[in-house]
């Protein structure tokens, strides 16, 4: 995945950044202690000779200690503030933090391999089959499992063929391989916004059926917009008319019933 490389090479950037601020700014704080230590032992075997005190000069490298302690704060504030955007990005898309995650995470849980990995992905499976469609979240929450170890347990089964995903938004739902295709474009493709709506009309309406210009004055929509979205749903069986006749009454079909409860259900 190039993301993963994306996120592990900014991620070293980050690291590198900030080692490196703090090494320099440790070296300048010693520097400037040495600096100070010296001039008090000058002071002192000064005075135990009775030779009057002399006002310390002023360091020759004050500039570029002054230079390098900016250095220094700016990259420390350079990776701090990269790993922040991780954090961030990791907050605002669902998408975004399994990437880190497995940039980051996975490595680590990879190497910590016990017999209950078996178990776990067999709990994964058997949950994605009966729940095709969940997102990341809810599956690590459902199943009560960490971040890093959701996340490992996904890329072992989706690499290995027996798990699919796909985007949804700034989500990443999650399906066993074997779903039926029928099924998955269902899961997919779920029946939303004004259609959904159309759909819930028709279902109230029964077997009585309603007009196209009935359902546009419910839903407070235009007769082409509600036009067109009658031909999309009308191409899938989802609905049907009562008569041939030229401004006919609409019915819910089966296929439309089960798309209409699947697309309820995929939203909760």
């Amino acid at each position: 995945m190039r993301g993963v490389l994306a996120i592990r090479i900014f991620s070293l950037f980050a690291v590198t950044c900030l080692i490196s601020g703090i090494i320099m700014n440790l070296s300048n704080s010693s520097e400037v202690q040495l600096q100070t230590d010296k001039f008090f032992e000058v002071d002192s075997e000064m005075a135990t000779e009775d030779i009057a005190p002399v006002v310390a000069p002023e360091p020759r490298d004050n500039a570029d200690t002054k230079i390098s302690t900016d250095k220094s704060v700016e990259l420390i504030l350079l990776g701090a503030g990269g790993f922040s955007s991780l954090l961030l990005g990791s907050l605002f898309s669902e998408i975004f933090k399994i990437t880190v995650l497995v940039s980051l995470l996975t490595p680590l849980v990879s190497k910590t391999k016990s017999r209950n990995d078996l178990l776990t992905r067999g709990r994964i499976l058997g949950y994605l089959e009966a729940n095709a469609g969940i997102h990341f979240s809810a599956l690590r929450d459902s199943l009560g499992l960490a971040n890093g170890v959701t996340a490992y347990h996904l890329q072992v089964l989706e690499k290995n063929g027996k798990i699919i995903s796909w985007k949804d938004g700034k989500l990443r739902r999650y399906a066993i391989s074997e779903i039926s295709k029928s099924k998955l474009e269902t899961i997919r493709n779920p029946i939303m916004g004004t259609r959904l709506a159309i759909l819930e009309v028709l279902s109230n309406s029964g077997r009585i059926g309603i007009s196209s210009s009935e359902i546009s004055k419910k839903l407070s929509i235009s007769r082409q917009l509600m036009s067109y979205h009658i031909s999309e749903l009308r191409k899938y069986d989802y609905i049907d008319t009562i008569s041939d006749s030229r401004r006919p009454k609409w019915i819910i079909t089966n296929l439309g019933n089960n798309a209409l409860n699947s697309s309820i259900t995929f939203d909760n």
